[in-house]
């Protein structure tokens, strides 16, 4: 393959990555289909074997995705069709990152005190003491 072939398909890579969503509130599966460049029938398949993927219907029955409908089958494909995940494994990676997200993240705090925080804590208490002599005297 020669190098110019190799980084247009590295740009068309990029902008597939790129791909803004439009702030609306709702969008129609032909919409999504573009956006995501996906057929249709592709996203109602996947309505069916992901449990994230629930657009709301309309009066009239016509499926309307929202923004993080949108999100999800961007990142539906980017784990089928980059990563190589099946959809079992797909829908498996999912649950996972959905289980991480709402469990939140231990705080950082150290193990051991660290000087620094000691020389601060002394200067912290070397102040209340100046303050509260302050206040008697």
């Amino acid at each position: 393959m020669s190098p110019r072939k190799k980084s247009s398909s590295k740009k068309a890579k990029q902008q597939e990555d790129e791909i803004l969503i439009p702030d609306k509130l709702y969008f129609r599966i032909g919409e999504v289909a573009d956006l995501c460049r996906l057929p249709a029938y592709v996203l109602r398949f996947w309505e069916s074997e992901f449990p994230q993927l629930k657009p709301v219907k309309s009066s009239t029955g016509q499926r309307m995705y929202r923004k993080r409908d949108v999100e999800s089958v961007l990142r539906i494909k980017q784990l089928l069709y980059d990563q190589g995940f099946t959809i079992s494994g797909a829908r498996q990676h999912l649950r996972a990152e959905t289980k991480s997200d709402k469990s939140q993240a231990a705080i950082p705090f150290p193990k051991q005190p660290v000087p620094e925080l000691q020389t601060i804590r002394q200067g912290l208490r070397e102040i209340l003491n100046l303050l509260s002599a302050r206040r008697t005297g």
